[in-house]
């Protein structure tokens, strides 16, 4: 097996099998039918906003390199175009304006990964040499690129007014492009493993599934709650870091029958409410293994988009009220073309 990216593909992915060129992964799986379920789920009319505010975690504490969101007024006519009084360009105008701009750190608050996201070093010819690549073996440096100068990212006090990073194969336009629209199951971690720290793994991911009589099928969005948005919010802007690495459940990313489980689900999409779905760092594994294996197997190798920092707990406790763990989700991240990431802000209908 191979193509004109690969001549073999990592053990245990499914490179090819959506096509040669697919850009989708398990997304794929979200079919006509897999709609038609997600909407027969809905019985009640009632609506719930899974996503944070996306000014929080708030700081950079949590993780430095993403910085919460600015925004500011646009110019009109060389003056601030907010609480603009239109009369002072054309005089008798009774309107008033205000237009604004955001910067925004993609993958901040509540979002999604695309498969440009994460890659891995893998010998995709099979001389010896491992590359820089992701889903389906698309390169770093070909399709995903970048600059290589501090200069020309982050943000620069003279920043120039264009983009030196472009995803221009797995952009998270792919995954917005499909609408993101399907059944979900949600996995209720938090009400048998309570606010504290918790590796979840194959076992006791298991166990909660058989005690809610929870079933993954083909298809299926599943997400995670944990509670670790509660305790975020809970924070109020200002989280305290040592805090949230003692809170809540986590997956193990090392345990291979879950990554095997994930693979058997068929799974279509993962999010959770915490901060990274898998324990980061991961335990365990040395200098040759992933710092991230769930996202590695997930991204990387099957092509499963991973959500990040939702928020699950209102649509949890409806549901344990309701005797229901399945809900229609609409969750298209931003069509924004060359982004890694996207904020999201996910809807699920009873």
């Amino acid at each position: 097996m191979g193509n004109p990216r690969w001549q073999h593909r990592p053990e245990g992915s499914n490179w090819g099998d959506f096509g040669e060129d697919d850009q989708l992964g398990r997304l794929n799986l979200i079919t006509t039918e897999k709609v038609r379920q997600g909407i027969a789920e809905v019985r009640d009319g009632k609506t719930f906003c899974l996503s944070l505010p996306l000014d929080y975690p708030g700081g950079s504490q949590l993780n430095p390199n993403r910085h919460p969101p600015v925004l500011r007024p646009t110019l009109r006519q060389g003056g601030v175009n907010f609480n603009f009084r239109l009369h002072d360009l054309q005089a008798g105008r009774p309107d008033i304006l205000s237009d604004d701009l955001a910067i925004l750190h993609l993958q901040y608050s509540t979002q999604w990964d695309s498969l440009a996201h994460v890659g891995a070093l893998f010998d995709v010819d099979g001389d010896g040499v491992a590359e820089p690549v992701y889903y389906n073996g698309y390169a770093a440096g070909e399709q995903i690129r970048g600059p290589e100068h501090p200069d020309d990212a982050g943000l620069q006090e003279r920043m120039r007014p264009e983009s030196t990073s472009q995803a221009g194969a797995l952009g998270i336009e792919r995954m917005a492009e499909t609408g993101v629209q399907g059944r979900a199951a949600l996995v209720d971690l938090h009400a048998h493993l309570g606010n504290a720290r918790t590796l979840v793994g194959y076992d006791t991911l298991m166990r909660i599934l058989e005690a809610d009589r929870v079933e993954v099928e083909r298809g299926d969005i599943v997400c995670l709650h944990t509670g670790f948005a509660d305790a975020v919010l809970a924070m109020g802007g200002q989280p305290d870091p040592q805090t949230l690495m003692q809170s809540c459940a986590v997956l193990d990313g090392r345990d291979e029958k879950l990554l095997q489980w994930i693979t058997d689900s068929e799974l279509a999409a993962l999010a959770a409410d915490n901060y990274a779905v898998e324990a980061y760092p991961a335990s365990g594994g040395d200098a040759c293994c992933a710092a991230l294996p769930l996202h590695q197997h997930c991204l990387f190798k099957l092509g499963v988009h991973l959500g990040e920092l939702w928020h699950l707990s209102p649509l949890a406790d409806y549901l344990r009220r309701q005797g229901r763990y399945r809900f229609l989700l609409t969750a298209p991240p931003l069509r924004l073309p060359g982004a890694v990431g996207s904020p999201v802000t996910p809807v699920a209908t009873v």
